[in-house]
């Protein structure tokens, strides 16, 4: 169930959400024409992906941008004809990768499971979806979470918890909780489990992270966090520095999601302070162009230090979820290709040996 799906959530009316998708593609077409001038040819990858990859930068940026402009009515009027338009083709789409798609509920909480077919599973991934603790739908996570499902050889499980500002902290929180005690309960304790996510989904994962260590639960075996917000309070570094290269819009929204007056500085939102002893074996990604960026890094250093294995995937020139948004470039394939083999290895208990772009293994050493 979507949050324009939820009884208890305002919904604007077709005409609004009408009106309010002209204007996000008017704003979309507009920033798209900026590109030719954006020497959008120059980058990492081949010229047409390194063009494509500008049009993708430019298109959600604008976006996300005009998103944020919207009242909450209008922003899920949006979001349930996105919705509504991708669940007809998502079983056909993963079927192609070998991939089955249920719509399915885990611990009274509404989902779609991603189920590869023909293969024996090595676990289970709970996946948190971003977009900031405002917005996005399971559904439009299909196209990532088909892929992740497919390379893992896992069953992925990925939650439509609830939103701010409708639902604030802790509502999501207590969602995803009640997931994974149920993933527990119906898979056993010699069950493999993964918790991924990215944006505010990855920062949600480290806040089940800390509940799990709070209740005394068994942490998941690996860690997975993609482009994670793990910290809300904002305003220097890398906030600053790559506000201009980033898709993000400069004044991240975080006031909705803590109305309940919680300090964005608590740990419990904000992991960068949280104390890392508490997390499982992790591996983190973010692009170099990040605002996040300084956070992230931060927040993986940290946990370095306190002993916790950690891998840091750090992608020059890379902006706010490439991974998700840009699936088809080289960069993102080797994030796939990385990511599956060290959860493959750490399922194993063995050290894999593979390659990445500045990747730094927890004695600070390229591997």
């Amino acid at each position: 169930m979507a949050m324009a799906d939820r009884p208890d959530v305002p919904v604007a009316s077709f005409p609004l959400t009408i009106a309010a998708l002209l204007g996000l593609a008017a704003s979309i077409v507009a920033a798209v024409l900026t590109v030719p001038f954006r020497k959008p040819w120059k980058g990492p990858d081949t010229v047409a992906r390194n063009i494509l990859v500008a049009v993708v930068r430019e298109a959600m940026r604008a976006f996300m941008g005009y998103a944020v402009t919207l009242r909450t009515p209008e922003l899920r009027g949006v979001e349930g004809f996105i919705d509504r338009l991708l669940r007809p083709v998502l079983p056909a789409m993963a079927r192609r990768k070998g991939v089955v798609v249920e719509w399915a509920e885990v611990g009274g909480v509404p989902g779609i499971w991603y189920r590869p077919e023909d293969r024996t599973t090595l676990g289970t991934i709970l996946y948190l979806h971003g977009g900031g603790y405002l917005a996005t739908t399971p559904e439009m996570y299909g196209v990532f979470n088909t892929a992740i499902a497919a390379a893992s050889s896992c069953d992925l499980f990925v939650p439509d918890y609830r939103l701010a500002p409708e639902f604030p902290f802790p509502a999501g929180l207590v969602d995803v909780t009640q997931v994974y005690e149920a993933l527990l309960d119906d898979l056993g304790p010699d069950h493999t489990i993964v918790l991924a996510g990215d944006s505010g989904g990855g920062g949600l994962a480290t806040s089940l992270v800390q509940v799990i260590a709070q209740r005394g639960l068994q942490q998941p075996r690996y860690l997975g966090l993609f482009s994670p917000q793990v910290s809300l309070e904002v305003g220097d570094g890398s906030m600053v520095t790559n506000a201009d290269l980033d898709i993000l819009p400069r004044e991240i929204p975080v006031s909705a999601y803590l109305q309940g007056g919680i300090d964005p500085a608590d740990a419990i939102v904000s992991a960068v302070n949280a104390d890392p002893v508490q997390f499982p074996p992790m591996y983190v990604a973010v692009g170099g162009d990040e605002m996040f960026h300084d956070a992230i890094v931060r927040f993986v250093e940290r946990a370095q230090e306190a002993g916790v294995r950690t891998v840091l995937f750090d992608e020059p020139g890379m902006f706010h979820v490439y991974m998700i948004l840009a699936p088809w470039m080289a960069a993102s394939q080797r994030l796939y290709d990385d990511f599956s083999e060290r959860f493959r290895a750490t399922r194993e208990g063995r050290l894999p040996n593979v390659s990445g772009p500045l990747l730094r293994d927890p004695d600070g050493v390229p591997s």
